[in-house]
């Protein structure tokens, strides 16, 4: 496995981040940590996401693209959520990722969520909160690898009666002593 870096999104990567989007999609993939990629096809529309969200009442936050420092490859998208209250809290944490389908299986989620930690760090979290579906067994992996305790289970609100979605809700201690 090749070592990532998380940068933050510029005109730069606008070819990538738009491959990214049409891989996503091809595979009817939720875009989780990609602050509303899939509700745009505009990138610099995309770029100012965080205006658009703010302005909407959404929490801020700081979204970072995974790039293989090999082949400048974008691989993944992380989001780091700055305030957690209300659906957050019960259902989404403070941490969202997506890694490209065709680079999956490489541990690369593992090594972005770990890079983020870091950046939560700098950020002075002590904790945060990392939540996934029950059903997405992968991703409850990669918490648990990078710290992460569960603390409970809860239905989402908008799911089925009868198909609903578990939601398991992990805390990761950060390591303040770097």
């Amino acid at each position: 496995m090749d070592d990532l870096i998380l940068t933050i999104p510029a005109k730069e990567h606008e070819k990538q981040v738009m491959s990214f989007r049409k891989e996503m999609q091809r595979n009817e993939e939720g875009f989780y940590g990609c602050s509303g990629l899939d509700k745009t096809s505009d990138y610099d529309d995309w770029l100012d996401f965080e205006g658009r969200f703010l302005r909407l009442g959404w929490t801020p936050s700081t979204t970072y693209l995974g790039i293989r420092a090999s082949d400048n490859l974008l691989v993944g998208m992380i989001d780091l959520r700055h305030e957690l209250s209300g659906f957050l809290l019960k259902y989404n944490g403070q941490i969202g990722y997506s890694i490209r389908p065709s680079e999956r299986g490489k541990g690369y989620a593992t090594q972005m969520l770990s890079l983020l930690l870091k950046e939560a760090e700098r950020f002075g979290y002590e904790k945060v909160l990392v939540c996934c579906n029950k059903t997405n067994v992968q991703s409850a992996k990669v918490i648990q690898k990078c710290g992460g305790v569960l603390e409970n289970e809860v239905i989402h609100e908008y799911s089925s009666a009868d198909r609903p979605d578990i939601i398991q809700r992990y805390w990761i201690k950060i390591d303040n002593k770097m």
